[in-house]
């Protein structure tokens, strides 16, 4: 049975309607690519002035698995692997970029890196995605 997602623009890292979320915005410059940045306030912030590590998951996570959607190809998370490599500074943009690394049957395995604006690697991420079948409506959605 296809699973009923439903977008309501209300997503964490990327809902343009949830006022208390990071609202990414997305560009998908070529085939197994995507792109974005975030600069995060400081509620966000783990230690002072440094930007949870626990968010830096969650929009790694999100260059990955949103990517595939972008692609047409609806996917969940199945595994998360983050590296946390240099402090993220509350307050500086930070670039995000997903990549599909391969696919093979339902699983895609997909890589994320956000970098400062001096190109200074913060955090790497590596994930499996698993396909999953939608109903035709929670693609269109998804796509827009």
């Amino acid at each position: 049975m296809p699973l009923e997602l439903e977008d309501d623009k209300m997503c964490f890292a990327c809902g343009g309607k949830n006022l208390k979320g990071l609202r990414l915005k997305f560009k998908h410059p070529e085939p197994g690519k995507l792109l974005s940045t975030v600069i995060f306030p400081k509620h966000y912030q783990g230690y002072k002035n440094i930007v949870h590590g626990g968010l830096m998951a969650t929009v790694l996570d999100e260059m990955m698995v949103n990517l595939a959607w972008v692609e047409g190809k609806p996917a969940v998370t199945a595994q998360l692997n983050v590296s946390l490599k240099k402090a993220a500074k509350i307050g500086e943009k930070i670039h995000l970029e997903g990549r599909i690394v391969k696919e093979g049957g339902r699983v895609i395995h997909t890589r994320s890196e956000a970098k400062n604006e001096k190109g200074e690697v913060l955090a790497s991420a590596e994930g499996i995605c698993v396909r999953i079948r939608v109903k035709k409506d929670s693609l269109e959605v998804a796509q827009k």
